[in-house]
């Protein structure tokens, strides 16, 4: 499974930029799937729901299913965050995997950027990192040093392509980036 990450500070735009990729790329007849990391607790299931009553009873996993989808809820109990290795074993196999979030995580990037956001840029330290996407002006101090390419964030089509270029296999052993 090939996989690539849209990294960037919290309000930079990366998920209106991946709900705007997801058409895009499936309307090319890509298989896609997306992870999200979330650094906040958040919760897919509503209280006083049968699932939520059996989380809240101690099932370590509760999987939903209906005639459309199924979900599997993974309670962590005090155990360690998973990788983003780990959580992608779950997944079924797509043509590509956009990850949204995980932006420590060793794969190919491209970085949202929003300067007046006051936050420092990834790519300076992240050799992962292969563009970046802003619809502000590029700061004059970043000018001098930035080599990557810059794409427009409305360019949708431009960045579907250079991210199924640059797309790479995501290893799923143990030890592997």
């Amino acid at each position: 499974m090939r996989a690539f990450a849209l990294a960037g500070w919290s309000g930079s735009g990366k998920t209106t930029l991946m709900a705007r990729l997801l058409p895009e790329l499936t309307g090319r007849g890509v298989t896609v799937s997306t992870v999200k990391h979330a650094h906040h607790d958040f919760d897919v299931d509503q209280p006083g729901k049968d699932s939520w009553q059996h989380r809240q009873a101690g099932a370590t996993e509760v999987l939903v299913a209906s005639d459309r989808r199924w979900a599997l809820m993974h309670e962590l109990r005090q155990a360690p965050e998973p990788g983003l290795l780990d959580l992608v074993r779950h997944m079924s196999p797509v043509d590509l995997l956009l990850v949204e979030g995980f932006k420590r995580h060793p794969m190919p990037k491209l970085e949202i950027c929003r300067p007046s956001l006051g936050k420092a840029p990834l790519w300076p330290e992240d050799a992962s990192v292969l563009a970046i996407a802003l619809n502000e002006a590029v700061p004059e101090d970043w000018q001098r040093r930035l080599r990557l390419p810059i794409f427009d964030l409305e360019a949708v089509p431009a960045i579907a392509d250079f991210i199924l270029a640059n797309a790479a296999p995501l290893a799923l052993r143990e030890g592997a980036p």
